[in-house]
């Protein structure tokens, strides 16, 4: 499971989580930081990433044109980037089964 780490969380992520989610990257790693959400959404589908994120326009986006991609939204306020990564190691196989589960579209971690 590769993730696409959206603008708002810190680009650090992708590094700190590769030992677990390989060939994961930020937004920015892509030029992307600045993009609309749909730009975001379009290239995670077309790339075959998740999208994980702060924001809940994503829910609006994915019961509109449906998934791919899944989308993982961190349901935490303001916080250091540990407790997210540290979050997204713990529930690791939840997202595992979030991802192969061919009816799941969107999962909230807190």
């Amino acid at each position: 499971m590769r993730l696409l780490i959206d603008h708002n969380l810190s680009p650090s992520l992708a590094s700190i989580l590769q030992d677990i989610y390989p060939d994961s990257i930020h937004v920015y790693a892509i030029g992307l930081e600045e993009s609309d959400d749909l730009v975001v959404w379009e290239y995670a589908r077309t790339n075959g990433f998740v999208i994980v994120t702060k924001d809940a326009d994503y829910l609006t986006i994915g019961a509109r044109l449906g998934h791919p991609p899944k989308v993982v939204r961190i349901g935490l306020g303001n916080c250091p980037t540990s407790i997210v990564a540290d979050l997204l190691r713990v529930q690791r196989d939840e997202l595992l089964r979030f991802y192969e589960d061919e009816h799941g579209a969107f999962i909230e971690l807190r």
